[in-house]
C-alpha cells in the first residue's frame, strides 16, 4: 500500500468513529430527554438542542459534513441569485390559474353531461 491509501484508510475510519459518535450523542440526548422527565420542560428541550448542536459540530468535522455544508452555501448563494416575481406578476398568474381551473372545470363538466346523456340514451333510460 502506498501512503496515500493508508492516509484515506485511516481518514475514512476516523470519519466512520466521527458519524458514530455524533449518533450515540443525538439518541442520548433524545434518551436523556425522556429519562429525566422530573426537570422542567425547557431544561430538557435545551439538553436535546445542546446533543444536536454537539452532534453537528461532530459531523462538520468529517469529510461528509464538510461536502454537505459547502453544499448548504452554495445552495444559499443561488437562492440570492434568483429573480423572484414581484407581487404584481404573482397575483396576475394567481389570477390566471384560478380562471383557467373554472374554465377546464366547466369543460370537464359539460363533456360529463354529454356522456351522462349518451349513456342514458344508449341504454334505454333517457325516459
Amino acid at each position: 500500500m502506498n501512503k496515500k491509501t493508508e492516509v484515506r484508510e485511516s481518514k475514512n475510519s476516523l470519519d466512520t468513529a466521527k458519524l458514530i459518535a455524533a449518533v450515540v450523542v443525538l439518541v442520548g440526548s433524545i434518551i436523556a430527554y425522556y429519562n429525566f422527565s422530573g426537570l422542567h420542560a425547557v431544561v430538557r428541550v435545551l439538553m436535546v438542542l445542546f446533543g444536536v448542536g454537539a452532534a453537528v459540530a461532530i459531523v462538520y468535522t468529517t469529510e461528509l459534513g464538510e461536502g454537505w455544508f459547502r453544499y448548504l452555501v452554495h445552495t444559499k448563494k443561488e437562492v440570492r441569485q434568483v429573480v423572484w416575481p414581484t407581487r404584481k406578476e404573482t397575483a396576475q398568474t394567481t389570477l390566471i390559474v384560478v380562471i383557467a381551473v373554472i374554465i377546464v372545470g366547466i369543460f370537464l363538466w359539460l363533456i360529463d353531461m354529454f356522456l351522462l346523456w349518451a349513456v342514458k340514451l344508449l341504454t334505454g333510460q333517457g325516459g
